[in-house]
């Protein structure tokens, strides 16, 4: 590079117009004019913190639905809407629009979604080996799910998806559907059940409704204690 400034600035004599200590001073300056240039377009990031910067590019899916969720975690469902998830997001109510037609349509994306971080981050698959074990686990991430999003077990919570729009119904039961799934699977795999306990007029199916209707009933008392559930279990089945 300083060869060829050199070159291009030589004149007819043959003679440098400038010394090299000119052209180095002539790089420098331009450089210190491209950080300039660089920092004047990066000034609207000053003084802003990181999150605000990112939540202003918010604009995918799952975006939208870590604002909605946080908000429940800070306030309850009640306080998700088109307009509190846009001012989180620092988007506007448009950009929401973009993804989800109706607040209803928000709101069952956002408890879908809540209920899949509480039962969806599993961290050892050892808890699917046995009844008891995975009982006790799944009483362990309704703790979770209280503490981490108060009140989203409630009595209240659980009308509103009742009487809800019926996308919300959809994937609530869609999501208790896989957990139903997942504890037919366990009773059916568990090798520690007696033989004969299960027939065709009683199933692993029957009985994991059962079983997921006497913990939905502790979740709503916010009784997080399965020893009554796991005495069951082992008069039933063992």
């Amino acid at each position: 590079m300083m060869r060829q400034a050199l070159r291009l600035d030589m004149s007819i004599s043959g003679r440098s117009k400038y010394s090299e200590k000119t052209v180095k001073s002539k790089k420098k300056l331009l450089t210190n004019q491209h950080e300039r240039c660089s920092d004047m377009k990066n000034k609207r990031y000053v003084g802003i913190s990181k999150e605000k910067i990112m939540n202003r590019l918010a604009t995918s899916k799952e975006d939208i639905l870590a604002a909605s969720r946080e908000l429940i975690k800070e306030n309850g469902w009640a306080a998700v809407s088109i307009r509190s998830v846009a001012a989180k997001c620092s988007v506007s109510a448009g950009t929401i629009y973009n993804y989800y037609e109706s607040k209803a349509e928000l709101l069952g994306a956002t408890i879908e979604s809540v209920w899949q971080e509480i039962f969806f981050h599993l961290e050892d698959e050892q808890v699917f080996h046995d009844v008891t074990t995975c009982i006790s686990w799944i009483y362990e991430r309704f703790k979770y799910g209280n503490k981490r999003f108060p009140g989203f077990f409630s009595l209240h919570s659980f009308a509103f998806m009742k009487e809800g729009k019926d996308d919300g119904k959809k994937r609530m039961m869609r999501t208790w559907g896989h957990i139903l799934n997942g504890l037919c699977e366990v009773l059916k795999n568990d090798h520690k059940i007696r033989p004969g306990v299960f027939d065709e007029n009683f199933t692993e199916r029957q009985f994991a409704e059962i079983l997921f209707s006497l913990m939905l009933v502790s979740v709503i008392r916010e009784d997080y204690d399965p020893s009554s559930v796991l005495m069951l279990i082992n008069k039933t089945l063992y």
